[in-house]
Protein backbone atom coordinates (compact mmCIF):
# COMPACT_ATOMS: atom_id res chain seq x y z
CA UNK A 1 0.00 0.00 0.00
CA UNK A 2 2.20 2.82 -1.24
CA UNK A 3 -0.06 5.12 -3.22
CA UNK A 4 -0.24 8.89 -3.37
CA UNK A 5 -3.50 9.80 -1.72
CA UNK A 6 -5.51 12.97 -1.21
CA UNK A 7 -7.95 11.77 1.45
CA UNK A 8 -6.86 14.03 4.30
CA UNK A 9 -5.56 16.82 2.07
CA UNK A 10 -2.43 16.96 4.20
CA UNK A 11 0.79 15.33 2.89
CA UNK A 12 1.93 13.70 6.15
CA UNK A 13 -1.52 12.33 6.99
CA UNK A 14 -2.06 11.11 3.42
CA UNK A 15 1.36 9.39 3.38
CA UNK A 16 0.42 7.52 6.58
CA UNK A 17 -2.90 6.43 5.06
CA UNK A 18 -1.13 5.26 1.91
CA UNK A 19 1.34 3.02 3.71
CA UNK A 20 -0.54 1.81 6.81
CA UNK A 21 -3.68 -0.34 6.41
CA UNK A 22 -4.61 0.24 10.07
CA UNK A 23 -4.51 4.01 9.56
CA UNK A 24 -6.78 3.66 6.54
CA UNK A 25 -9.28 1.54 8.47
CA UNK A 26 -9.28 3.98 11.40
CA UNK A 27 -9.74 6.94 9.04
CA UNK A 28 -12.76 5.24 7.49
CA UNK A 29 -14.11 4.39 10.93
CA UNK A 30 -13.91 8.07 11.92
CA UNK A 31 -15.65 9.19 8.71
CA UNK A 32 -19.03 10.12 10.14
CA UNK A 33 -20.57 13.37 11.38
CA UNK A 34 -17.44 15.34 10.44
CA UNK A 35 -15.90 16.35 7.11
CA UNK A 36 -14.24 13.44 5.30
CA UNK A 37 -10.78 14.96 5.25
CA UNK A 38 -10.94 15.71 8.99
CA UNK A 39 -11.79 12.07 9.69
CA UNK A 40 -8.83 10.86 7.66
CA UNK A 41 -6.48 13.16 9.61
CA UNK A 42 -7.43 11.26 12.79
CA UNK A 43 -4.86 8.47 12.40
CA UNK A 44 -2.02 11.00 12.05
CA UNK A 45 -3.23 12.73 15.22
CA UNK A 46 -2.96 9.37 16.98
CA UNK A 47 0.59 8.91 15.67
CA UNK A 48 1.51 12.35 16.98
CA UNK A 49 0.14 11.46 20.42
CA UNK A 50 1.34 7.84 20.61
CA UNK A 51 4.56 8.04 18.60
CA UNK A 52 3.32 5.31 16.25
CA UNK A 53 0.16 3.52 15.23
CA UNK A 54 0.38 0.10 16.84
CA UNK A 55 -2.72 -2.09 16.78
CA UNK A 56 -1.64 -4.05 19.88
CA UNK A 57 -0.86 -0.92 21.88
CA UNK A 58 -4.21 0.67 21.04
CA UNK A 59 -6.11 -2.57 21.74
CA UNK A 60 -4.48 -2.92 25.16
CA UNK A 61 -4.53 0.77 26.14
CA UNK A 62 -6.46 1.64 29.28
CA UNK A 63 -9.88 2.73 27.91
CA UNK A 64 -10.14 5.85 30.08
CA UNK A 65 -6.58 6.92 29.26
CA UNK A 66 -7.19 6.29 25.55
CA UNK A 67 -10.39 8.35 25.66
CA UNK A 68 -8.43 11.20 27.27
CA UNK A 69 -5.74 10.90 24.61
CA UNK A 70 -8.34 10.88 21.82
CA UNK A 71 -10.19 13.93 23.15
CA UNK A 72 -7.20 16.08 24.16
CA UNK A 73 -6.54 18.80 21.59
CA UNK A 74 -6.22 18.12 18.80
CA UNK A 75 -8.97 15.56 19.22
CA UNK A 76 -9.32 12.73 16.73
CA UNK A 77 -13.01 13.45 16.18
CA UNK A 78 -15.77 15.82 17.18
CA UNK A 79 -17.07 12.98 19.37
CA UNK A 80 -13.65 11.82 20.52
CA UNK A 81 -14.77 9.83 23.54
CA UNK A 82 -17.22 7.67 21.60
CA UNK A 83 -14.78 7.28 18.74
CA UNK A 84 -11.97 6.28 21.10
CA UNK A 85 -14.09 3.29 22.14
CA UNK A 86 -14.76 2.40 18.51
CA UNK A 87 -11.08 2.69 17.55
CA UNK A 88 -10.12 0.42 20.44
CA UNK A 89 -12.84 -2.09 19.56
CA UNK A 90 -11.64 -2.11 15.94
CA UNK A 91 -8.04 -2.69 17.02
CA UNK A 92 -9.05 -5.44 19.45
CA UNK A 93 -11.00 -7.16 16.68
CA UNK A 94 -8.03 -6.96 14.29
CA UNK A 95 -5.74 -8.40 16.96
CA UNK A 96 -8.16 -11.22 17.81
CA UNK A 97 -9.28 -12.08 14.28
CA UNK A 98 -6.35 -11.17 12.03
CA UNK A 99 -3.37 -11.50 14.39
CA UNK A 100 -2.98 -7.72 14.36
CA UNK A 101 -2.48 -7.51 10.58
CA UNK A 102 -5.12 -5.13 9.24
CA UNK A 103 -4.54 -5.90 5.56
CA UNK A 104 -5.40 -9.56 6.13
CA UNK A 105 -9.02 -8.42 6.00
CA UNK A 106 -8.70 -8.12 2.21
CA UNK A 107 -5.66 -10.33 1.57
CA UNK A 108 -5.96 -13.43 3.72
CA UNK A 109 -6.85 -16.41 1.54
CA UNK A 110 -7.24 -14.31 -1.64
CA UNK A 111 -10.91 -13.47 -1.03
CA UNK A 112 -13.30 -12.20 -3.69
CA UNK A 113 -15.23 -8.92 -3.44
CA UNK A 114 -18.26 -10.35 -1.63
CA UNK A 115 -16.04 -12.05 0.96
CA UNK A 116 -14.06 -8.86 1.59
CA UNK A 117 -17.34 -6.97 2.00
CA UNK A 118 -18.50 -9.59 4.51
CA UNK A 119 -15.24 -9.22 6.46
CA UNK A 120 -15.47 -5.43 6.45
CA UNK A 121 -19.08 -5.50 7.66
CA UNK A 122 -17.95 -7.67 10.58
CA UNK A 123 -15.59 -4.93 11.80
CA UNK A 124 -16.76 -2.96 14.85
CA UNK A 125 -18.08 0.40 13.71
CA UNK A 126 -18.50 -0.68 10.08
CA UNK A 127 -21.97 -1.09 8.66
CA UNK A 128 -23.10 -1.88 5.14
CA UNK A 129 -22.43 1.56 3.67
CA UNK A 130 -19.04 2.10 5.32
CA UNK A 131 -17.92 -1.38 4.26
CA UNK A 132 -18.97 -0.76 0.64
CA UNK A 133 -17.20 2.60 0.57
CA UNK A 134 -14.01 1.07 2.01
CA UNK A 135 -14.13 -1.76 -0.52
CA UNK A 136 -14.49 0.83 -3.31
CA UNK A 137 -11.55 2.76 -1.84
CA UNK A 138 -9.41 -0.39 -1.98
CA UNK A 139 -10.43 -1.06 -5.57
CA UNK A 140 -10.22 2.47 -6.91
CA UNK A 141 -7.13 3.76 -5.13
CA UNK A 142 -5.17 0.71 -3.93
CA UNK A 143 -5.38 -1.54 -6.96
CA UNK A 144 -7.46 -4.28 -5.33
CA UNK A 145 -8.12 -6.85 -8.04
CA UNK A 146 -10.38 -9.24 -6.12
CA UNK A 147 -13.01 -10.68 -8.40
CA UNK A 148 -16.37 -8.96 -8.01
CA UNK A 149 -15.21 -6.04 -5.88
CA UNK A 150 -17.07 -3.45 -7.97
CA UNK A 151 -20.35 -5.34 -7.75
CA UNK A 152 -19.89 -5.91 -4.02
CA UNK A 153 -19.18 -2.20 -3.50
CA UNK A 154 -22.45 -1.33 -5.24
CA UNK A 155 -22.78 2.20 -6.61
CA UNK A 156 -19.61 3.19 -4.72
CA UNK A 157 -17.67 0.94 -7.12
CA UNK A 158 -19.02 2.66 -10.23
CA UNK A 159 -16.24 3.92 -12.42
CA UNK A 160 -16.11 7.71 -12.63
CA UNK A 161 -18.57 8.24 -9.78
CA UNK A 162 -18.19 11.01 -7.21
CA UNK A 163 -20.11 9.49 -4.29
CA UNK A 164 -17.62 9.00 -1.48
CA UNK A 165 -14.09 9.26 -0.12
CA UNK A 166 -13.24 6.39 -2.50
CA UNK A 167 -13.50 8.93 -5.33
CA UNK A 168 -11.41 11.71 -3.75
CA UNK A 169 -8.11 12.09 -5.57
CA UNK A 170 -7.72 15.88 -5.55
CA UNK A 171 -9.24 19.08 -4.21
CA UNK A 172 -11.48 19.12 -7.30
CA UNK A 173 -12.85 15.62 -6.77
CA UNK A 174 -13.37 16.40 -3.08
CA UNK A 175 -15.57 19.33 -4.15
CA UNK A 176 -17.45 17.07 -6.58
CA UNK A 177 -18.09 14.46 -3.86
CA UNK A 178 -19.31 17.22 -1.52
CA UNK A 179 -21.67 18.50 -4.22
CA UNK A 180 -23.02 14.98 -4.78
CA UNK A 181 -23.63 14.48 -1.05
CA UNK A 182 -25.30 17.87 -0.74
CA UNK A 183 -27.60 17.13 -3.69
CA UNK A 184 -28.43 13.69 -2.27
CA UNK A 185 -29.37 15.18 1.11
CA UNK A 186 -31.47 17.89 -0.54
CA UNK A 187 -33.31 15.29 -2.61
CA UNK A 188 -33.97 13.19 0.50
CA UNK A 189 -35.39 16.19 2.37
CA UNK A 190 -37.64 17.06 -0.59
CA UNK A 191 -39.41 13.69 -0.45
Amino acid sequence: MTRKLHLAGEPVADALLAKDPLALLIGMLLDQQIPMEVAFKGPQKLVTKLGKLDVHEIAEYDPDAFATLATSPPGIHRYGGAMAKRVQALCQYIVDTYDGKADRIWRQGKPDGPEILKRLKALPGYGEQKARIFLALLGKQFGLTAEGWREAAGAYGDEGSRRSIADVTSAETLAEVRAFKKATKAAAKAT
